[in-house]
Order: C-alpha cells, then structure tokens, then sequence
C-alpha cells in the first residue's frame, strides 16, 4: 500500500490532543476523541491492505495476524514491563490488586470489557489507573481479530456486496451507540459493539479509495478543511459532560474520513499534516499513546509539582509540558529500540515473534494472577 505521510500526520493530530486531554489541561476538554480519529485511521488501513492483498490472491491470516503482534505487542509489553517495579513501590494494596487485573486483561486483550466493568472513563479515579488508555487498544485488537474474518467469509459474494454488509454493520452500531449512551452509558464507551461504526467508516473510506482517485480540486480543498475543523471542533468544544459516542462522536469521525478522502498533495491540508515535525510526531505516535498515561498517573500518585487550591490532584502546566515530553523521548526510543526491530523479518522470525508473543503474555498473566490472589502484594507492609 502506498505510504501516506499526511496519515502520520493525522495520527499526530489525534495523539496530541489524548495526551493533553489525561495531563488535565481544560482547552483540549475534548482530547479523548482523538481515539476516535485513531479508530477510523485504523479501519482504513486495515482495509486498504486486505483489499490488496486479497484481489491479488495472496492474502493470509497467518500473514495478517503476524504484522498485527509485531505492530502491537513489544512496545505495549515492554511498556507494562517497564511500569511493574514503579507499581510494586507505589501502589497501595488495593491499587496494585487492580493492577494486577489491568495486565491480566491487556494480555487477553480484554481490558475494555475490564473498566467497563470497574472504571467509568470520566470519573475522577480514572486519573489514577496506569492502564486505562489500553482499553482503546483492546477494541482495535478485536476488529483484528473478527474484521479479517468477515473480508474473506463474504469476498466470493463481491465488493459491492462487502460494503453493503459493511455499511450495515456501521449502522447498527451508530445506532446502538445512540440508544446505548441513555442505558448503558459505560458500556456504551468501552465495548466495541458501539465502536463499529467508527472502524467501519475507516473501511468504507478504503473500499472507495481502492478503485477511485482522491477527488482534486476545490471540492479536495473545502472538504479537507472541513474535516479538519470539524475534528478541532470537537478537540475543543467537546467536554466529559457530553454523552460520548453520541452522534457527537460524528464530528472527529467524519472529519477524520473527509481528510483520508480528500487531503491531496495540493490542498492546505495535506501541507500541514506533511510537516515535518507532525509526521515525526505520528510515527512514534502508537508509543506515545502508550506512555503518557502511566506516567501521568504516577506523577499525581507520587505529589509531583501539584497545583494548589480546590483540586489537589491536579498537575501543573509546566509539569504536564515536561511530562508530555519525555512521554515523546520515551516513545522515540522505544519506537526506535522496540518497535522497528520487531517489524524486521529479518532479525525476528515469525515463529520467534509468535512465542515471544505467547511467552510473555502467560508470564504477565501469571504475575497479575499473584498480584491478585495476594491481595496487592500485602506482605510488602508490616
């Protein structure tokens, strides 16, 4: 598939404002739905290599599945790795008890269904959670899992039937999301059956793109810009207050799709997502979604740089600035040191990635096991 640079881009714009938004910084009271443009990114992309792949006859599982651990598990294994000995000397029991059940959960990439049973995403203890944000990360898992299987059931019936099924899907989904957010609000938020529909926007964008060029001229210019701010929209008019996903969640997902079909290389855009430092920015962007929230989370635990006044709990400005970036220098290394080397064939076999893969997810399961059984490690107090 051809590389897009305005798609790391976009990824920038997405991580950026989640990263802010869990630093607590009011203007981007709206940030978190920049999961919600990583949705519709990661639907199109999956689509538009299957596609490929399988009108050329040389689509595999196997295939699909093996880029999937190699894109995904090492740098949020390592990240775990890495949080365990901080949650070992700083969580209380009953913390490093939930801890404990949050790897257990990420390694079955089951962490939505987790905090959805536990943990309501705007609540003020969520603040506190070293692996809330992987819930995001479990919802993609899924669609990794069913959406291939769903290409390849129904490919003998024709593209056009594929988008009929996958339009429906869509749908439903937007219309369980609608109904869900007044019954099941929680759930509604975490669990990917009112997710679809963002994914499948990205598929539908894929299934266009796959036979048609970007529309050029000034309709690739106003729709761009609209979609463009349509996501600044909901980045800074959007807050916790507004049912979500809703049909609000329409603003970062159709602006994301308006842009993925229409940011050719003359509009305004595309230039701007083509900088240089935002396309820099969306390459590591996966690590740096994976490393802001724990450190985030044991900044506040530890007391670093609290603001005085009616909120004790929150950071500072400056520290969240300073906390953002080394966010960024840890995702460059590790996107650097963990992420590129595993991608390479040729220095990790498929057989190695899939039991390193399966290795490491049983030792993590075994250690969120004792964590929990022990009561959160309650020998470590007197």
């Amino acid at each position: 598939m051809k590389y897009r640079q305005e798609i790391d881009g976009l990824r920038a714009l997405a991580v950026i404002p989640v990263i802010l938004f869990h630093g607590g910084i009011e203007w981007f009271a709206g940030g978190y739905v920049g999961v919600d443009v990583f949705f519709v990114i990661s639907g199109y992309l999956i689509t538009s290599i299957i596609l490929k792949e399988q009108e050329a006859g040389k689509f595999s599982i196997v295939n699909f599945y093996e880029r999937r651990v190699r894109r995904i598990l090492p740098a949020l294994f390592f990240v775990m790795l890495v949080c365990l000995p901080f949650a070992w000397m700083w969580l209380l029991p009953h913390e490093l008890e939930d801890f404990g059940k949050s790897i257990i959960a990420v390694s079955l990439f089951s962490s939505n269904i987790l905090f959805w049973r536990e943990n309501d995403y705007f609540a003020v203890d969520a603040e506190f959670i070293p692996l809330l944000h992987t819930w995001s990360l479990a919802v993609e898992e899924q669609f990794y899992v069913f959406f291939p299987l769903i290409m390849i059931t129904f490919w003998a019936l024709g593209k056009r039937w594929l988008m009929a099924i996958i339009s429906m899907i869509g749908v439903l989904s937007l219309a369980l999301t609608e109904w869900g957010w007044r019954d099941f609000p929680v759930a509604n938020f975490y669990l990917i059956p009112s997710r679809a529909w963002e994914l499948m926007m990205g598929a539908l964008s894929a299934f266009y793109l796959f036979k048609n060029r970007q529309p050029e001229g000034v309709i690739a210019h106003v729709a761009s810009f609209s979609g463009l701010l349509l996501i600044l929209y909901a980045i800074f008019f959007l807050h916790s207050g507004i049912p979500f996903p809703s049909l609000y969640a329409l603003a970062p997902t159709l602006g994301t799709a308006l842009i993925i079909l229409f940011a050719t290389k003359d509009t305004l855009v595309y230039k701007l997502l083509s900088w240089r430092i935002m396309v820099g920015i969306g390459l590591i962007s996966y690590s740096a979604y994976l490393w802001h929230q724990p450190l985030f989370v044991f900044a506040r635990m530890r007391g670093l740089d609290f603001m005085s006044g009616d909120h004790a709990d929150e950071l500072s400005l400056g520290m969240v600035a300073v906390l953002s970036a080394i966010a960024l220098v840890f995702a460059y290394l590790s996107w650097r040191f963990v992420e590129r080397p595993f991608r390479d064939r040729r220095r990790f076999t498929r057989k190695q990635v899939f039991s390193a893969g399966i290795t490491a997810s049983i030792l993590f399961v075994a250690t969120g096991i004792v964590l929990v059984v022990s009561d959160g490690a309650m020998f470590r107090y007197a």
